[in-house]
């Protein structure tokens, strides 16, 4: 009998399916038997699952599509529990579990701030997901939130009771993270003597706010030499490669795509950046901070206020503000290494294996409850 299944849509990048691999393997790694159920196999991570983990491909061109597959790997497998990640996928999978008719214990999870995502839905799919997340999460066995603001949010916007949300910070640093952010990395702005080199990580979207980065990194650049690299692919390069050409810095810019070992980057570069809009828990914060890089962050809804703990292990401005952001990168650029608060200290809070134990403790496969 399998353990423990988890489903999420495809392991195509981003936060949350690079989560649910780390999970999977945790889970394995603890001697459970996992199911890795995708409504299509596709995606980098697919590399990163263990050899321990099985993956379950249902064949389905959109996560609607996957709902009859799921019923009949529901009906056949009868995991004991199953996690499922992102709210249209989350409400595809309660709808499984309740047409398939059998006891398994389904889990919920949320990874980003449900009121700023859902603002301005880009299609009829996502406008139809709001009303029905709030029919159906309260049918799931439990409803897990990746920070304490995203907790407070769901509840809020789907009009959900606070106390039946559990909080588990995603499992971010791991043994491998730590192993590939030492990795050598060959690029010619990288080394002992050249300019300080910054870092943004992410998918090319509003939500990341990239244009703030390049316009607060031009008016740094206008004042001292440095660089700034953004690791990430999506529907906005083509603004932002017009953005850094209308300020006159393609020379010290770079878009290169995504990246499959971005750690061996945040382990090389001088300050990591994050300028998002909103977030949920922003895993790349964490892992920059895991490979000891100092970091600046806008104090966007929800999650760098939290891991940063109010500005103790970084730099925290308003959203949208090109001159703030400019002011914070400056001055920790000028601050002295020895200075600098060791980020990696914050970042075990954050370790595979307390975010295993917390996810197993609200799947009911050990003993206790986590909120």
């Amino acid at each position: 009998m399998v353990d423990v299944s988890l489903f999420v849509p495809s392991l195509r990048g981003g936060g949350a399916e690079r989560a649910m691999v780390t999970l999977a393997n945790g889970f394995a790694d603890r001697g459970l038997k996992v199911d890795l159920v995708l409504a299509r196999a596709e995606g980098p991570y697919l590399s990163e699952v263990s050899s321990n983990v099985r993956v379950v491909d249902l064949r389905s061109r959109r996560v609607l599509a996957s709902l009859p597959g799921l019923v009949r790997y529901l009906r056949k497998v009868r995991p004991e529990a199953m996690l499922s990640a992102l709210n249209h996928a989350n409400v595809i999978a309660i709808m499984a579990c309740l047409l398939s008719r059998i006891t398994t214990r389904l889990v919920v999870s949320e990874h980003s701030n449900l009121s700023m995502s859902s603002s301005k839905p880009q299609n009829w799919r996502a406008r139809i997901v709001l009303p029905l997340m709030r029919m159906s999460y309260r049918k799931a066995g439990g409803v897990v939130a990746v920070s304490r603001g995203v907790a407070d949010d769901l509840a809020k916007t789907i009009d959900l009771p606070r106390d039946r949300i559990s909080v588990v910070y995603n499992p971010v640093v791991t043994p491998e993270l730590i192993e590939k952010s030492g990795m050598p990395l060959s690029h010619p702005w990288l080394g002992e003597g050249r300019p300080p080199v910054i870092l943004g990580v992410g998918r090319l979207t509003r939500a990341k706010d990239f244009a703030t980065l390049i316009s607060a990194f031009a008016r740094v650049h206008a004042q001292r030499e440095c660089r700034l690299v953004i690791l990430g692919e999506g529907e906005l390069r083509g603004e932002l490669e017009q953005l850094v050409t209308s300020l006159g810095i393609e020379g010290s810019v770079q878009l290169p795509g995504f990246a499959e070992n971005p750690f061996a980057w945040m382990g090389c570069v001088r300050l990591f950046v994050l300028s998002s809009r909103w977030e949920g828990l922003p895993t790349v914060l964490i892992e920059a901070m895991a490979c000891g890089t100092a970091v600046v962050s806008t104090n966007c809804r929800s999650g760098p206020d939290e891991i940063l703990e109010g500005g103790k292990w970084g730099r925290l401005v308003p959203v949208g503000d090109v001159e703030a952001l400019a002011g914070a990168i400056a001055v920790t650029l000028d601050t002295p290494q020895e200075r600098l608060p060791d980020v990696r200290q914050r970042a075990e809070d954050f370790a595979q294996e307390l975010a295993v134990d917390g996810y197993l403790k609200v799947l009911g496969l050990l003993p206790g409850h986590c909120g």
